[in-house]
């Protein structure tokens, strides 16, 4: 099999393809139990006040603030309100009800007195209230945290469990939004061995694929494990088919280098429009993107990531997780956070004309600033160095960033 063509580009090349070809998916209804951290698809308009009622914001006694105008007073208690209660009679001049968090006030009423600045006399009928009020004071009006009519979510909102709770306050429980994505995910290789047993010569344990599943799902998408494929073509495309049907995009791990012949090369420039890159970057030069028509006519794309465990990683991490993020109607943030950081240590690197992105550990220090020092031994293969790292550190090509200088890194866990 001849060498393949293989397009050189700089990281934010290879990124603008890719994100140009990893369309958002189709709008789904939803319940909202369902959609927690879906994106909303469209905008979100309230059908119901919240709270639907004026309600007391505080335990007390309901008065009319007019009776406390000498700063203290001495009140019969006339009934008591509950939450989830409604009073029994309007409050008249001169009276009180007790009332607790929550509950609504009641007619006649136009302020309440917390607990705390009362006293009960004969065991409730009275109450000796120690300050003067205020009308509307520690009460919550109808509508006060949402008006019926109002624009409560736009669209591309991340339905976070505090939205949902929002959602919830206005029953809203049909929801409109771009569904979790489904992705497959697979490593290739004779040489992998994911069941635990002995090692033959020349095996090793399988490990991306444990680690690209996680990374899936951290992303907010739906990880498959479509497991560990042998060097097989038929094999392969039978895998791959069957994962373009499934799901709505591919991750791959492996034969993706610039070896003369690799299965996953033959199988997918047979199967799928692929374009083989070198990305300017390091690690993660190798890098492969295009798009497999399943059985539905529909183009899947399919992200081949390189074999080595940290490149396998910082490729995902640069390219494959924006892409899947933008398929799930994510519209702000499809990087990681970018922080402006300080180098604790000298972070070397050397001229190659490529990007470096060193892994590195992060920290938010007195001054209120992230500084970062070198997270370990930088090899492509070197997983465990790699693995409690807090951020990759973005070296433009150079010698690399001195201690004290400034240095750009994108978190991945604070």
């Amino acid at each position: 099999m001849q060498r393949m063509d293989r397009l050189r580009v700089s990281i934010a090349e290879a990124r603008e393809l890719v994100l140009a070809q990893s369309p958002v998916l189709a709008t789904v209804m939803v319940a909202l139990a369902d959609a927690v951290w879906c994106v909303l698809a469209e905008a979100v308009v309230a059908g119901e006040d919240v709270p639907p009622f004026a309600n007391s914001a505080v335990d007390g006694y309901a008065v009319i603030a007019a009776d406390l105008a000498a700063g203290s007073a001495r009140l019969p208690v006339v009934g008591e309100v509950a939450a989830g209660a409604a009073a029994t009679r309007r409050l008249g001049p001169g009276e009180a009800i007790r009332i607790m968090t929550g509950a609504p006030m009641p007619d006649g009423a136009d302020a309440v007195v917390m607990v705390e600045n009362t006293e009960r006399l004969e065991g409730g009928q009275r109450v000796q209230i120690n300050v003067a009020a205020s009308p509307g004071q520690a009460i919550r009006g109808a509508g006060d945290d949402i008006l019926v009519g109002a624009v409560v979510f736009e669209a591309g909102t991340v339905i976070r469990p505090a939205v949902a709770g929002v959602l919830a306050s206005i029953n809203a429980r049909s929801i409109a939004v771009t569904p979790r994505a489904r992705i497959a995910v697979m490593s290739t290789g004779d040489e992998l061995v994911a069941d635990g047993s002995a090692l033959a010569p020349g095996q090793i344990r399988e490990s991306n694929k444990t680690m690209l599943l996680a990374l899936v799902a951290e992303a907010g998408a739906i990880a498959v494990d479509f497991g560990v494929v042998r060097d097989d073509e038929t094999a392969l495309e039978e895998t791959l088919r069957r994962a373009a049907d499934d799901c709505d995009a591919i991750v791959t791990s492996g034969g993706v280098s610039m070896g003369d012949y690799d299965v996953v090369k033959a199988v997918l420039s047979r199967i799928a429009a692929m374009q083989w890159m070198e990305v300017a970057i390091k690690p993660a030069k190798p890098f492969a993107f295009g798009r497999l028509i399943n059985s539905a006519r529909r183009p899947i794309p399919v992200f081949g990531l390189p074999g080595n465990p940290v490149s396998s990683l910082v490729s995902f991490e640069l390219l494959a997780r924006p892409a899947l993020l933008q398929m799930m109607g994510h519209r702000e943030s499809l990087l990681r956070p970018a922080v402006r950081a300080v180098a604790d240590t000298r972070l070397r690197r050397s001229t190659d004309g490529k990007i470096h992105y060193q892994r590195v550990n992060g920290r938010f220090a007195e001054d209120g600033r992230y500084h970062v020092t070198a997270g370990g031994p930088q090899g492509s293969h070197q997983l465990a160095a790699t693995a409690v790292a807090s951020a990759l550190a973005e070296l433009p090509d150079g010698n690399g960033v001195e201690q004290g200088e400034d240095v750009t890194v994108y978190v991945l866990a604070f």
